[in-house]
């Protein structure tokens, strides 16, 4: 019967009354051109009219006739032939979510400009008050900042996702918990059933997800405070920043393929260090009692994942370096400034060749690593630059495939990844840490009284890359990798 007809897409269906009747119809079109509608059935009272739009949308959600198999036995009985009939065959559209485009469809007029506007004043207007509002009185508890709750607050985040891997076994899942889809004006031609919805749905409990399976899974928690420049959600000035573990690929090699693979094969100039060369296992003349932190070794596994940490920062701080610009990193900026947004706010305000310094204060530390010697922050900016490196290298461990990955033929040894003792040994002090307490406010100041009664020297953004005066200094010459 329907042979020939072009099929379309089917988004919805609704329901019409007038005192004598009752309509149901579909919403069927495609996304860039205006949706129409299909007349399915017409009966007398209103509540079948419901029952079969309900029952209609739950089997298009799950793309499954089955699901609405006992609804409609019930209404079929109770409508004349004809309309259910016609209910019979919808339900078969609606499990394909298809409907054919014969004649006579109405096609919904698109609204003139500002019309939609004028409709929402009338509203505005429509449910306008005198009354006083009694839900703007005084603030209550819920209203509170920080500052102001006696307790502590943890802040949690969740990072999680999901594969889906059988759409209709997910849409029935979160039917089944009482979800339902968006309306068919909020859909989306990349989302056309809603599945996004139906995670959520499913994703409030731990339990695993019918129709999906889980590719991350992890959370973050903290306490916020005060005086570190902590502030509710709701209340925060800018937006809430939450480091998890990511998949980067290890290895400057690996980095460099993922942009380019033909770049995955070092070239005679450019062949991956020999870590096990450059930083041989010896073993301690101690004999293993009363041993000290002079036995201890910067072993080619510890060495490789800061390498690696160092020089996915230098990109990421290029690469800002290069959209930023001149322009300052604010409290309110929305950008994903993956490396100058975790620098102390002194810095927000650097111009654009003070960053891609920055950046090249990591190419240098690898430089080192690369030579087989220690790292040696010979400035500021180094220091900090290497915080971050020791910060983010435990992160790499977990990309690791110990039975493939060049990492896993590294040598072990009892002093792999020991985070702890790189920060003690490679830094001077830890001076530049105490620029992101803001208890601490101008203590970068060489001309500050609690600086020079510490003898902290100069933390000045613009000082960042004077040398130390103790440590070799870099070749001026050098110039910039990117």
């Amino acid at each position: 019967m329907n042979a020939g007809f072009e099929q379309v897409r089917l988004f919805d269906f609704l329901c019409e009354h007038t005192p004598s009747k009752s309509r149901v119809m579909a919403l069927i079109g495609t996304f860039d051109i205006p949706r129409s509608l299909a007349a399915v059935l017409t009966c007398k009272d209103k509540a079948h009219a419901h029952a079969a739009q309900r029952m209609l949308r739950r089997v298009l959600a799950a793309r499954d006739a089955t699901e609405g198999a006992e609804s409609l036995r019930t209404l079929v009985a109770a409508l004349p032939d004809a309309p259910g009939s016609s209910l019979r065959q919808a339900v078969a559209h609606a499990a394909t979510g298809t409907w054919p485009a014969g004649t006579g469809i109405l096609y919904v007029p698109v609204p003139e400009a500002g019309a939609q506007d004028e409709e929402l004043e009338g509203r505005e207007d429509a449910g306008a008050s005198d009354e006083p509002d009694d839900t703007s009185a005084a603030a209550s508890p819920d209203e509170a900042r920080l500052k102001d709750l006696a307790g502590s607050v943890v802040r949690i985040a969740h990072l999680r996702e999901f594969h889906i891997t059988d759409e209709d076994t997910l849409v029935r899942e979160a039917m089944s918990q009482g979800w339902e889809p968006l309306p068919a004006s909020d859909l989306t031609e990349d989302d056309p059933r809603d599945l996004v919805g139906a995670v959520m749905t499913l994703s409030d409990s731990d339990s695993w997800i019918a129709g999906a399976e889980t590719l991350t899974d992890q959370s973050s928690a903290r306490l916020l405070r005060v005086q570190d420049g902590d502030e509710l959600a709701d209340w925060s000035a800018r937006p809430i920043r939450t480091d998890f573990t990511h998949g980067w690929r290890l290895g400057r090699e690996h980095e460099e393929a993922a942009i380019d693979p033909e770049a995955s094969t070092p070239t005679p100039d450019e062949e991956t260090p020999d870590l096990v060369a450059l930083f041989p296992v010896r073993e301690c003349d101690c004999g293993g009692e009363g041993c000290e932190e002079g036995c201890w070794q910067f072993t080619p596994r510890t060495v490789d994942l800061l390498l690696t940490a160092l020089s996915v920062l230098a990109d990421q701080a290029y690469d800002d370096a290069e959209e930023l610009g001149d322009r300052p990193v604010s409290d309110h900026d929305t950008g994903n400034w993956e490396t100058f947004m975790r620098l102390p706010p002194l810095t927000f305000a650097a111009n654009r060749e003070w960053r891609r310094r920055m950046a090249r204060a990591f190419d240098d530390l690898a430089d080192d690593l690369e030579r087989g010697t220690w790292p040696q922050p010979s400035c500021t900016a180094e220091e900090m630059a290497l915080h971050l490196a020791i910060e983010d290298a435990p992160s790499y461990l977990d990309d690791i495939d110990e039975s493939n990955d060049a990492h896993g033929r590294l040598p072990e040894h009892e002093d792999d990844y020991d985070w702890d003792m790189c920060s003690d040994l490679f830094f001077q002090d830890h001076d530049v840490l105490m620029l992101f307490n803001a208890r601490f406010d101008g203590i970068e100041d060489p001309a500050g009284e609690v600086n020079q009664h510490f003898g902290i020297g100069d933390l000045r953004r613009n000082n960042w890359f004077e040398p130390f005066g103790n440590t070799p200094a870099r070749d001026p010459g050098r110039g910039f990798r990117r």
